[in-house]
């Protein structure tokens, strides 16, 4: 429920941060997603998208956007953080986000806006900016991901076992060894599955994994195998990322790129740190190639992650900048 005008002003002082507005939104299907707003009601507006797919936004997330400059929506995605029902995957793919975001600007009457995200974000920022172009103004993208199994199969069967061998190994070894030939697609299978003695495991391995690839340093680079079976509460990542990926992300065969043609005369500034993983710069590489008025900045020392050293940094000044470059 959004605040009234003077409550809206006293948060503001206290915290320029704090969100203008929140509220759940009915967007249909049995789905109600959280959506705030922060900065000015009068400012350039601008959207954020989480990743995961299955993760949500975080308070830090406001801090992207200059207050005094944006007036920045950020949401969960069906079935994520706050949004109801948790956890849902029934009517929950890449069209339906995308029919969510156009229900997200109608209600906040932009014309046009800013679309930012990272990874999973930057997967469905081209996504929908492909569907409506007229409806952007510039793209902020942090490692680029298009969606492909492909990309996935990569980071965990090629770049894992290069960078990581003895954590590969521990990957491997939760799969029984008949499955371990295709092991991205056994985990998958596995984590859909609706026995917790064999989602747990799974999920947890998957999770953990994936946490190492996305740091350029990471705390852990080994599983604690002995704590897989042991009852704790569940990631939630590894579940819809299932979901998503099994299903090639609910779009064709390299839709992003095919389409993105339709991105000209959008400008858009690609933050990439050069030892990502997950996401590699050829993929940013590759996508600058068919969309003119697009850069990359390349963060060095740096991995996947948001919080690797001078990637957030990066990140807002590609904000900022875009906000600049399409005010002119």
């Amino acid at each position: 429920m959004a605040p009234d005008a003077d409550a809206a002003s006293s948060v503001k002082r206290a915290d320029p941060f704090a969100p203008l507005t929140s509220e759940m939104l009915d967007v249909g299907d049995g789905h109600e997603l959280y959506v705030e707003s922060v900065g000015r009601t009068d400012g350039i507006p601008a959207i954020y998208l989480h990743g995961g797919p299955g993760s949500g936004c975080q308070p830090d997330h406001r801090r992207l956007f200059d207050p005094d400059r944006f007036c920045a929506v950020l949401f969960d995605q069906r079935g994520c953080g706050r949004s109801r029902p948790k956890g849902s995957r029934a009517h929950n793919t890449t069209a339906h986000l995308i029919a969510d975001m156009e229900k997200i600007r109608e209600k906040f009457g932009f014309e046009r806006w800013i679309v930012v995200g990272g990874s999973w974000g930057a997967t469905l920022a081209l996504a929908y900016a492909e569907a409506h172009p007229e409806r952007v103004r510039g793209i902020a993208l942090r490692a680029t991901f298009l969606g492909t199994r492909a990309e996935v199969e990569a980071g965990f069967t090629v770049r894992l076992p290069q960078f990581y061998p003895a954590l590969h190994e521990d990957f491997l070894s939760v799969l029984p060894p008949e499955e371990r030939e295709r092991p991205v697609d056994a985990y998958w299978r596995r984590i859909l599955d609706a026995d917790p003695a064999v989602h747990g495991p799974a999920a947890r391995a998957w999770h953990d994994t994936e946490r190492a690839l996305s740091e350029h340093k990471p705390a852990r680079t080994r599983l604690d195998l002995a704590s897989l079976n042991v009852w704790r509460t569940l990631p939630a990542t590894p579940f819809m990322e299932a979901h998503y990926f099994v299903n090639d992300s609910f779009m064709t065969a390299n839709q992003l790129l095919q389409n993105a043609e339709r991105l000209a005369g959008i400008p858009g500034i690609i933050v990439q740190g050069r030892y990502d993983l997950l996401c590699p710069p050829e993929t940013s590489e590759r996508l600058t190639k068919v969309w003119p008025g697009s850069e990359i900045r390349i963060v060095e020392e740096a991995g996947h992650s948001l919080y690797d050293a001078g990637v957030r940094d990066a990140v807002m000044k590609s904000i900022a900048d875009l906000a600049s470059k399409t005010a002119r």
